[in-house]
């Protein structure tokens, strides 16, 4: 009996000692899993943070690509703005260049449209004398206009050089007009003819005198022999024949000096 109570002492110690063992061990793994379940976590939060940063970096390197683009396409511009400025200002000093010389041409043009219209007006007073006091009157005309503020200079310039125009289609054309010329002390109304600058003629409405000018005396002469070709040329100019060929009372043209 007693060894039966010692053995059954034992066993019952040997099972405490077993179960205690056991919780131990129990305690210990689930200390481990704890553990384990805690660095899994951390290790899930490390790995949320990591893809996180991954993002915000990825994002930041889109974000400096696209302003290193933005950079590079100002740089492109802001070079283009350069050259462009640059031209500018080499516009403005053409520019302010030449104001100046427009100014120097300006101040220059008046003093030379004088001249001209000086010129021009002497040549009429020794021209034919086919509408004189008409011609000087344009002349007179455009010397007011060149004193005149409502004209620019341009202008009155441009006013001179068509006088000159004028004067040179007289070189080249053919015309008759009406007028009075003084026979036997007497005004007679004539029809004049002008070839040019070479002739100058006129014609009684009857046809009995013809004359021409004569410029060596500045005085009209007699030309009744050629007065068949007077009057078709003052037809000619009247455009009631045809154009052909006239013989009329023309000076030798002089030698030159």
């Amino acid at each position: 009996m007693k060894n039966q109570r010692l053995r059954t002492m034992a066993l019952s110690v040997a099972l405490s000692t077993g179960l205690l063992a056991a919780a131990g061990q129990a305690q210990e793994v689930d200390q481990v899993l704890r553990e384990g379940a805690q660095k899994v976590a951390a290790a899930q939060a490390s790995q949320k943070r990591v893809d996180q940063i991954a993002d915000t970096t990825y994002d930041l390197l889109q974000q400096f690509k696209t302003v290193n683009k933005q950079i590079e396409g100002l740089r492109v511009y802001n070079a283009q703005l350069e050259r462009q400025i640059a031209n500018q200002v080499e516009i403005m000093n053409d520019l302010e260049e030449s104001i100046e010389n427009a100014t120097v041409m300006e101040r220059q043009i008046l003093p030379l449209a004088v001249r001209m219209l000086d010129a021009l007006e002497q040549f009429v007073k020794l021209d034919l004398p086919f509408q004189r006091d008409e011609r000087l009157e344009q002349i007179r005309h455009v010397r007011e206009n060149l004193d005149s503020a409502r004209f620019t200079t341009a202008e009155k310039f441009r006013q001179v050089l068509e006088l000159y125009d004028i004067e040179g289609e007289y070189s080249r054309t053919i015309d008759q007009f009406d007028g009075l010329v003084q026979i036997d002390g007497e005004d007679r109304k004539v029809t004049f003819l002008r070839v040019g600058r070479i002739a100058l003629l006129f014609q009684t409405p009857d046809q009995k005198v013809t004359g021409v000018w004569d410029r060596e005396t500045g005085s009209w002469q007699t030309a009744d022999e050629f007065r068949a070709a007077v009057a078709q040329g003052i037809r000619i100019a009247k455009k009631q024949a045809a154009i052909d060929i006239m013989t009329l009372p023309i000076p030798a043209p002089e030698a030159a000096q």
